[in-house]
C-alpha cells in the first residue's frame, strides 16, 4: 500500500525445515543479493568451515537457522533491508517506518486463512487505488494473475486449507475470484439498489444488525490487525490454553466471537476497545 504492507505468512516451527549446508548457504545469497567483496568472502570462509565441521561454523549454522522460525527477526531484516534500498534510491538517511509491525495469528485450517487472503487482496479495492484486485501489481493475486507461479500456488495452498480438492490453476483462480468478487467486493445494495454507504452499515450495527461479508470486507476490520488470534473457536481455545499465563488470572475463556457479520464461526482471542469497522 502507499504507507504500510500486509504480509500472510507461515513461520516453521524449530527443525520443521531441516537445511543442508549448500541449502543455507543458498539462502544467504538470495537474502543479501549484490554482497560487497567482504560479504562474499565471509561466505565463502562460512561454506568451507561447514563442510570441515568446524564448531564455530556449526554455531553461526545455528545462529542463521534460529532466525528462519523467529517473525520478529524476519519482520526486522525485511523491513530493514527496505528500508537500506529506498533511502539509498531516493537519496535520504534514517529511519523510514514509524512504527513496529503488529501480527496476528491465524489458524492455517478452515476458513480462516481463506478470509484473512481475501482481506489483504482486497486492500487496494478498499483504498480506491484499483477496481479489480488482479490490476494491482504489488499483491499476491495481482502477482498469481500476472503469471507468477509461486503466488499461484499460495493461493492454491490457501483453498486447500479450506477443506477443498487439488486444483490446477485454472480451477483455483475461478473459484478464488469468485469469492473476492461475490464475497468481497459486491456490497449489499437498499431497497432502491443503490449499494449501501458506510453510513448506512453504521445504522445497522447500531440496531444490533450485522454485514454480511460482502460488504465487511469491504470495510477496514479491527479484528485482522488487534484480534491477537484469529480461526475456530476450538482452535483459539487451545491456543489461549498454550499460553493461559500470560493472559491473567481473570480470564477463564480465551475465544471471543467476531462481531458485524457472519464471519463463518471465526473467533479472536482479544475483544476491541473500539468498533469493528474503520
Amino acid at each position: 500500500m502507499s504507507n504500510h504492507f500486509h504480509v500472510l505468512v507461515r513461520v516453521p516451527g524449530a527443525g520443521a525445515d531441516e537445511l543442508g549446508d549448500e541449502e543455507l548457504v543458498s539462502r544467504c545469497r538470495r537474502l543479501y543479493g549484490q554482497m560487497t567483496r567482504g560479504q562474499e568472502h565471509r561466505l565463502e570462509a562460512l561454506a568451507e568451515a561447514l563442510k570441515e565441521g568446524c564448531e564455530e561454523a556449526k554455531v553461526e549454522r545455528a545462529r542463521l537457522c534460529s532466525r528462519m522460525h523467529d517473525i520478529s527477526e524476519y519482520m526486522k531484516l525485511l523491513k530493514q533491508r527496505f528500508s537500506v534500498w529506498y533511502n539509498r534510491s531516493h537519496g535520504r538517511v534514517g529511519t523510514l517506518w514509524s512504527e513496529r509491525f503488529g501480527s496476528v495469528l491465524v489458524e492455517d485450517r478452515g476458513h480462516a486463512l481463506r478470509i484473512v487472503s481475501a482481506y489483504i487482496d482486497l486492500n487496494p479495492v478498499r483504498a480506491g487505488m484499483v477496481n479489480d484486485p488482479k490490476d494491482y501489481r504489488w499483491s499476491g493475486y495481482g502477482e498469481a494473475a500476472g503469471g507468477v507461479r509461486a503466488a499461484r500456488a499460495r493461493i492454491l495452498e490457501v483453498l486447500r486449507a479450506d477443506g477443498g480438492k487439488e486444483r490446477n490453476w485454472k480451477e483455483g483462480q475461478r473459484e478464488y475470484r469468485q469469492y473476492l468478487y461475490c464475497a468481497g467486493v459486491e456490497p449489499e445494495r437498499g431497497g432502491d439498489g443503490a449499494p449501501l454507504q458506510r453510513e448506512a452499515w453504521s445504522r445497522e450495527m447500531a440496531r444490533g444488525g450485522r454485514l454480511p461479508v460482502a460488504a465487511a470486507l469491504r470495510c477496514r476490520v479491527r479484528y485482522f490487525t488487534g484480534g491477537a488470534v484469529l480461526g475456530s473457536r476450538e482452535w483459539v481455545e487451545e491456543v489461549f490454553g498454550q499460553f493461559r499465563g500470560r493472559m491473567g488470572g481473570h480470564r477463564r475463556s480465551g475465544a471471543r466471537t467476531m462481531k458485524g457479520s457472519d464471519w463463518e464461526g471465526l473467533a479472536v482471542l482479544r475483544d476491541l476497545l473500539k468498533d469493528v469497522f474503520g
